[in-house]
């Protein structure tokens, strides 16, 4: 998650004439926000390896272990040496180079230029939807939960933002999401 205190330079809202609202931070998920979609990257290396297209998805939904494994993996509680041949055996596929492979259709989509705060998983041992992370992500930025924003492209994972009083924007595509960040931030993102 990448995470940034915003403030209109001087001191106008998006329309350029009135205060900004009380959303002062902004928390972006990394993986289908700032990059393009990880489900159509998941979908692609299904099709690759031959793999029903959800074949993925419906592992993890079906399956504990995979969803151990791939928590464990996001937290940073297992490396990819770990997780490779464990996953790769539930889903039926070579696990050489596994995670490379699935994330290999991610490609940057609106990727930020400068961030003052970045919350990786792996390395604070927690992902969303634990509610601790997006309270780690504003405590980052020096802002409060409830002057933050956050945007995700996974509904699932904006409840809990939401419990702590954050706005949140679900992320569909770049434009509605600039469109409602201009809104809930006071500032403008477009020229």
């Amino acid at each position: 998650m990448a995470a940034h205190g915003t403030r209109p330079a001087d001191g106008t809202g998006a329309d350029g004439g009135t205060p900004p609202g009380r959303h002062r931070g902004l928390l972006v998920d990394f993986g289908g926000v700032l990059t393009s979609s990880v489900i159509e990257s998941f979908r692609s290396f299904c099709e690759a390896e031959g793999l029903a297209a959800d074949a993925v998805f419906e592992l993890v939904a079906a399956d504990a272990a995979a969803r151990r494994l791939v928590a464990d993996l996001e937290c940073g509680r297992i490396d990819e040496t770990a997780f490779e041949p464990a996953f790769a055996a539930a889903l039926g596929v070579r696990p050489g180079g596994l995670v490379d492979r699935l994330f290999a259709g991610m490609l940057p989509d609106a990727v930020g230029e400068l961030f003052d705060g970045v919350v990786i998983s792996g390395e604070v041992g927690l992902r969303k939807p634990d509610p601790a992370i997006y309270a780690l992500g504003a405590r980052a930025i020096g802002v409060e939960p409830d002057a933050c924003v956050l945007v995700d492209d996974l509904i699932w994972n904006l409840e809990p933002a939401q419990a702590l009083g954050m706005a949140t924007v679900h992320h569909t595509d770049p434009a509605r999401t600039i469109a409602a960040l201009e809104e809930l931030l006071g500032v403008r993102l477009r020229p």
